[in-house]
């Protein structure tokens, strides 16, 4: 499907001055272009100005410094399965990123640009939100850290303003024992948007955290099932109260992947099946970083 609009294709090299291109109006940013290329040849976007921002070397970097994690806003899904860094320390980002789409697309889709679009099956956004991430932005006027927890508005809407840019993402590594599982329902292998996502986060001492993709208008932390978990051992009866609590914090839609009532049973299927994963791994026992459980 051809792009039939006509527009201004500018690829600056440096961040001012991209900044200066995106303050006029009917400007976009053009990353990975997995999302604005189909929303071009599908008429759904007309912008005057199309700043490719690939030429921004800085914006590719990728590093692990002071216990924090750096993800320019370059760095896509492939770029962070390929790292050893990252299987290392963070394979819960690892296991997120090898379900996302297929291989063509995590070559070019970047995990910035995936909550940038804001969608409520972002798998990237209920990883980030486990681990408490950052975004970092800005404009030629000045820099802001918003919590990913405080990112997403609702469905493709996000804290990010018009005239502002990711410039990247940061995780802390958290200091204290943990491991964490990443459950993702989907119909099929391959580009299939995810009909419901669970992250895990467990910790030595018995705290969890909590977060879900594709379960409501927009990416959630699961608040309430994370106080029933902390400071418990995880045990059948704590499982059933977590699931049944889950279910009061979700409202997913019934769509042409799923329909509401399936994803509400499956979640609750998700939510044990994440959590003894997690656990298990903590443990050093539990499936591979990567092998399924649901």
């Amino acid at each position: 499907m051809p792009i039939i609009c006509e527009f201004s294709y500018l690829k600056p090299k440096k961040l001012k001055e991209a900044l200066k291109l995106l303050s006029k109006p009917g400007s976009r940013i053009l990353s990975g272009g997995t999302d604005l290329i189909v929303k071009l040849k599908e008429d759904m976007e007309r912008p005057k100005t199309v700043i490719d921002i690939k030429g921004i070397k800085t914006l590719s970097e990728l590093k692990f410094k002071k216990n924090t994690l750096s993800i320019g806003s370059l760095v896509t899904f492939s770029d962070l399965i390929d790292s050893k860094m990252i299987r290392d320390k963070f394979p819960l980002l690892s296991e997120m990123c090898a379900t996302v789409a297929s291989k063509g697309v995590r070559n070019r889709a970047t995990i910035a640009g995936n909550i940038c679009s804001a969608v409520p099956s972002a798998d990237s956004s209920a990883v980030l939100q486990v681990y408490d991430a950052e975004v970092l932005v800005e404009s030629l006027k000045k820099k802001r850290r918003i919590s990913v927890n405080e990112w997403f508005k609702g469905p493709k809407k996000t804290a990010l303003k018009p005239d502002e840019i990711v410039t990247s993402i940061e995780i802390k590594l958290p200091k204290i024992k943990h491991a964490g599982y990443y459950a993702k329902l989907s119909r099929y292998e391959g580009e299939d948007l995810a009909q419901a996502g669970i992250a895990v986060l467990a910790f030595s001492g018995d705290t969890y955290k909590i977060a879900a993709c594709a379960l409501g208008p927009k990416p959630l932390r699961a608040y309430k099932a994370e106080k029933i978990l902390n400071g418990n051992k995880l045990s059948e009866t704590l499982l059933a109260e977590v699931k049944k609590t889950l279910l009061t914090e979700i409202s997913p839609i019934g769509d042409i992947r799923s329909s509401r009532e399936y994803r509400l049973h499956m979640a609750r299927i998700m939510i044990e099946r994440a959590l003894k994963a997690a656990v298990s791994r903590l443990a050093g026992k539990g499936p591979k970083y990567g092998e399924k459980v649901v």
